[in-house]
C-alpha cells in the first residue's frame, strides 16, 4: 500500500498463495452453507458473506436450513439464495437459517440421503459453521463421499453421469462457538458478543451489589472451556473465578472466605465471583454456584445471591468484532472452496492476529480433543498451555491483579510492604479513550506488586508542569477497569515548549521511567522528548507509549485502546438509526464518523453495519464516484431494499462534506428514496469500555512494566539513577498480528504522515474491496487466506 500524493492506494494484502479474485470467475459452481450445533452471534454475518461472495465469483449459492437435519431431509430445506436473501440480517443474533442436532447424519443411511440431496442440486462445495462436533461430522462426510456415491449409483438413486460430475466434495469450516474452545484460531465467532453480554450483566449487578453490600455469584457458559469466565473476571475485577482448566486448591473454601472477609474489613461493599458451568476441583468433581454460595453463607454469613446467565449469553445483537469476523471468514471460505481440488483436505478458516487464514481442519480438532484429554488426566498445566498463549497470559495476569494487597515481608516481627528502588510515572496525552483507566490500573498494581513506587500525573503535560502529581496506591485504582474516560485527566499539550519545567519535575520526583497512555499526541510527545535528550539528561530514562485513541491512527500498532469501543458505539447507533425508519418509505442515512484523516472507523463500521458506501480520505473519490453510488443505491431500492446507509469520515474530503453528500443523495434520489444525515460527534468517545479494550489495556500495561523494569535494571548507575540515550529506550508498544511489539519512536517517524497524522501504511485498507463486494459494488479482491504450513506444524 504505497502512499501517493497524500493518498493511499487500496491494494489489499495478499497471502503467500493469494490471487486476484474477480467477478464471475467461477460461474455455475454450487456452494451450500449451513449452521450446525449451538447458535452464536455473528453466524448471520458469516452466512451473508458466503452468499454474497459466492454470487460475486459467479457461483450458485444455497441455504441448507436446520443444519445437517435439513441436508438429510432435503426438499424445501435446501433453497437457492440471491443477493437480497441476506439483506438486513447482519445485525441479528442467532442464525436465520436455523440450526438443529441431527442423529440421522451420524448413520450412513442419513449421510446417503444428504449426499443425494446435494448431488441433485449440483452442490459439491460445503461451508459448515459450527463447533468441533459439526466440523468433525463434515470431515467424515467428505471421507465417506466416494463410497456414498457408489451406493447411490448401485441403488439407482443417481446416474453414473451424476456421480462423475460430482465425484468429490470440498469442505470449509468456520467455528461458531461462544466458548472459544477450538484450538487453531485466536477467536471463534460469537465469543466477543458473549463476553459483551456477560460484562453488561456484571456491570449492572455490581451497582445493586454495592447498594446492599451483597456478594453475587454469576454462572457463565463454558462446559469444557473457561475462556468466558476467565476473560470476564479479568475485565470486571471479579474477586474469584472458577474454571475447568485451572481448578482451585483443595482448601478453596478457606481461601475464598479469607479473601472476602479481608476485603469487607477494608471497606469493600460488593463481591463478584464468576463460575464457569464446567468448573471442577482438583479431583475432577464439579464446583457449582450453589456450592460456592453455601461455603460463603455458612462461614461468613454474607448476603449472597446467584445469577445464572444461561442463554442470555447467546442472545442479542452481535458485536462489531463478531460481525467483522463473520464477514471476513465467510468471504475467505468461498475463495478457499473455489481453489479446492479433489485432493484438497478440509480446512477451517481461522483468525491469526488480524488476518483470516486457512488451517487443517482435523489438526485443529485433534488439538482441541487433546485439551479435553489433559483435563481428564488432571494435567492442569498442560491444559492451560494447550489453550494457547493468550489463555495462559490471561490467567497469570488475573491472579496477579486480583491480589488483595501488594506482597509483604516480615522484618523484626512486623509486616512491612516491600519497597523497590524505582519510581515510575504514568500520564495521559491526547483525547480520552476507553481503556485508559484499565491500563493505568494494571500499570499501578504491576509496579506496586514488584515493590516500586508509581506517580500519577494529572492532566497530561500541563499537570506535570504545574506539579499536579501524586503517588498512586493499590486500593486507589479499584473499580477503574470498567470506567470510560480518563480518571487521571488528559490534554493534548505537547512538551516542546515546556522542556525546562518538565525536566525540573522529573528531577523533583526522581522518576526512573515514564509510561504515556494516549493518542497521536502521546506518540509525538515521546518523540519530542527523545530528540531533546542531548540537551536535557532528565529525558534519558526508559519511556513507553501505549496507543489510546478511537481514531486508531498511531503508527506501529494495528489497534489502539478505545477504537473497539468506539466501533461498537458507531455500529449500535447505525443499527438504531436504520431501525428508526422501520415502516417508512425508502430512506438513506448519511452518517459522519470521527477519526481525523484516518478512515478506520468509517470503513470497519461500514463493514460491520452493512453500509452501502463508506467515504474516507485514504481512498480518493470524486463527483463521478458519488454519482455512481447514488445510481447504485437507486437500483437496490428498485429491487426491494428499504433502507440505505452511507458513512463518511469527518476529514474524507474538504469539499465533499457530509452536508454536500447528503444533498447529492437527496437530489438524485428524488422520487425513489428520501435522505437524512447524522453527525455522531463525541458519542463515539463515550460508553463503557468494551471487553477487548479492557483486556488489551490490562495486558499492554503489564507488558510495559516488565519492559521498563528490565531497562531500568540494565541502565541503573551507581548513584541509583537511570541513564540511557539510545533510541531503543524510547518506544511505542503496539499490537501487531498476535504479538505485542516494542518499537523505537524514532524508527516510526519515517512511517508517519505528519501533516495528516496517520501511518503511511494501514492494514485495514485491504478490507475496503470486501466492503464494496458485500454492498453489491464492483471491486477486485485479494484473498486473505494462506495455507500456512507452519500453523499445521504447530498443531502437531
Amino acid at each position: 500500500m504505497a502512499a501517493t500524493d497524500g493518498k493511499q492506494e487500496t491494494q489489499p494484502m495478499m497471502g503467500q498463495e493469494g490471487q486476484l479474485i474477480q467477478r464471475g470467475m467461477h460461474k455455475g459452481k454450487g456452494i451450500a452453507v449451513l449452521t450446525s450445533g449451538g447458535d452464536s452471534q455473528g453466524m448471520n454475518a458469516a452466512v451473508r458473506a458466503v452468499v454474497r461472495m459466492g454470487l460475486f465469483v459467479g457461483a450458485r449459492v444455497y441455504f441448507i436450513k436446520e443444519g445437517y437435519q435439513g441436508m438429510v431431509d432435503g426438499g424445501d430445506n435446501i433453497v437457492e439464495a440471491n443477493w437480497s436473501s441476506v439483506s438486513g440480517i447482519i445485525h441479528k443474533g442467532g442464525t436465520v437459517i436455523g440450526s438443529a442436532r441431527c442423529k440421522d447424519f451420524r448413520e450412513r443411511e442419513g449421510r446417503m440421503k444428504a449426499a443425494k440431496n446435494l448431488i441433485k442440486r449440483g452442490i459439491t462445495n460445503l461451508v459448515v459453521i459450527g463447533g468441533d462436533g459439526s466440523l468433525t461430522g463434515a470431515n467424515l462426510f467428505k471421507q465417506d463421499w466416494a463410497a456414498l456415491l457408489q451406493l447411490l449409483v448401485k441403488n439407482g438413486e443417481i446416474t453414473e453421469e451424476e456421480s462423475k460430475a460430482n465425484s468429490h466434495l470440498n469442505i470449509v469450516g468456520m467455528v461458531g462457538s461462544i466458548d472459544n474452545d477450538f484450538c487453531g484460531t485466536d477467536m471463534t465467532i460469537g465469543t466477543d458478543s458473549a463476553l459483551h453480554r456477560i460484562i453488561e450483566a456484571v456491570d449492572a449487578i455490581a451497582a445493586t451489589a454495592y447498594s446492599h453490600q451483597r456478594c453475587f455469584i454469576l454462572e457463565v457458559m463454558g462446559r469444557h472451556c473457561g475462556y468466558l469466565a476467565l476473560v470476564a473476571a479479568l475485565t470486571s475485577e471479579a474477586d474469584f473465578v472458577f474454571i475447568p482448566e485451572h481448578p482451585p486448591p483443595e482448601n478453596w473454601g478457606e481461601k475464598i472466605c479469607s479473601k472476602l472477609k479481608q476485603e469487607r474489613s477494608m471497606g469493600q461493599r460488593l463481591n463478584i465471583i464468576l463460575v464457569a458451568e464446567g468448573a471442577i476441583d482438583q479431583q475432577g468433581e464439579p464446583i457449582t454456584a450453589e456450592a460456592v454460595r453455601k461455603v460463603i453463607v455458612e462461614n461468613l454469613g454474607f448476603d449472597t445471591r446467584i445469577t445464572v446467565l444461561g442463554h442470555v449469553q447467546r442472545g442479542g445483537s452481535p458485536s462489531a468484532f463478531d460481525r467483522l469476523l463473520g464477514c471476513r471468514m465467510g468471504a475467505e471460505s468461498v475463495l478457499a472452496l473455489m481453489e479446492a481440488t479433489s485432493e484438497t483436505e478440509p480446512c477451517v478458516i481461522s483468525l491469526d492476529g488480524n488476518q483470516a487464514v486457512r488451517v487443517p481442519l482435523m489438526g485443529c480438532v485433534l488439538k482441541t480433543q487433546a485439551v479435553s484429554k489433559a483435563m481428564k488426566d488432571r494435567n492442569w498445566d498442560d491444559a492451560v498451555q494447550m489453550r494457547g498463549r493468550s489463555f495462559a497470559r490471561n490467567l497469570e495476569t488475573y491472579k496477579m491483579l486480583t491480589r488483595l494487597r501488594p506482597p509483604k515481608v516480615i522484618e523484626g516481627g512486623k509486616s512491612t510492604m516491600i519497597r523497590g528502588g524505582f519510581n515510575l510515572g504514568v500520564m495521559h496525552i491526547g483525547a480520552p479513550a476507553c481503556g485508559m483507566n484499565a491500563a493505568v490500573r494494571s500499570f499501578v498494581r504491576n509496579c506496586i506488586y514488584r515493590g516500586d513506587t508509581v506517580y500519577g500525573v494529572h492532566d497530561g503535560i500541563d499537570g506535570l508542569v504545574e506539579g499536579n502529581v501524586q503517588e498512586m496506591t493499590w486500593a486507589e485504582v479499584t473499580g477503574w477497569v470498567g470506567q470510560g474516560g480518563a480518571f487521571l485527566g488528559t490534554k493534548r499539550t505537547l512538551p516542546a515548549k515546556h522542556f525546562e519545567q518538565i525536566a525540573a519535575r522529573l528531577r523533583e520526583y526522581k522518576l526512573h521511567s515514564l509510561l504515556i497512555v494516549g493518542g497521536f499526541e502521546a506518540y509525538h510527545a515521546l518523540l519530542q522528548m527523545y530528540e531533546a535528550r542531548g540537551k536535557y539528561p532528565e529525558f534519558c530514562i526508559p519511556m513507553v507509549v501505549i496507543p489510546a485513541t478511537i481514531s486508531n491512527n498511531v503508527p506501529g500498532s494495528d489497534f489502539s485502546l478505545g477504537c473497539d469501543t468506539a466501533l461498537n458505539e458507531i455500529t449500535e447507533i447505525c443499527d438504531r438509526i436504520r431501525q428508526s425508519a422501520q415502516g417508512t418509505k425508502r430512506r438513506v442515512f448519511v452518517v459522519e464518523t470521527m477519526g481525523g484523516f484516518c478512515g478506520y472507523l468509517a470503513t470497519l463500521a461500514g463493514l460491520a453495519g452493512g453500509a452501502d458506501a463508506a467515504y474516507i480520505f485514504e481512498e480518493h473519490f470524486g463527483i463521478q464516484e458519488l454519482q455512481l453510488d447514488v445510481y447504485h443505491m437507486a437500483a437496490k431500492m428498485a429491487e426491494g431494499v428499504q433502507r440505505g446507509l452511507v458513512l463518511r469520515n469527518e476529514n474524507a474530503n474538504e469539499n465533499y462534506t457530509t452536508d454536500f453528500i447528503y444533498r447529492v443523495y437527496s437530489e438524485e434520489g428524488k422520487g425513489i428514496f428520501s435522505c437524512r444525515k447524522n453527525v455522531l460527534g463525541h458519542m463515539q468517545q463515550g460508553g463503557s469500555p468494551s471487553v477487548f479494550d479492557r483486556n488489551m489495556g490490562t495486558k499492554m500495561a503489564a507488558k510495559a512494566v516488565t519492559w521498563l523494569t528490565d531497562q531500568m535494571l540494565a541502565h541503573r548507575r551507581d548513584d541509583g539513577t537511570v541513564f540511557c540515550q539510545e533510541s531503543s529506550t524510547a518506544v511505542l508498544l503496539g499490537l501487531q498480528k498476535r504479538s505485542y511489539v516494542f518499537q523505537p519512536v524514532f524508527d516510526l517517524k519515517k512511517n508517519t504522515d505528519w501533516d495528516r497524522r496517520i501511518p503511511k501504511e494501514q492494514w485495514w485498507l485491504k478490507l475496503r474491496p470486501l466492503l464494496r463486494i458485500l454492498a453489491k459494488h464492483e471491486a477486485a479482491y485479494h484473498e486473505e487466506g494462506i495455507n500456512v504450513k507452519e500453523v499445521e506444524e504447530a498443531l502437531d
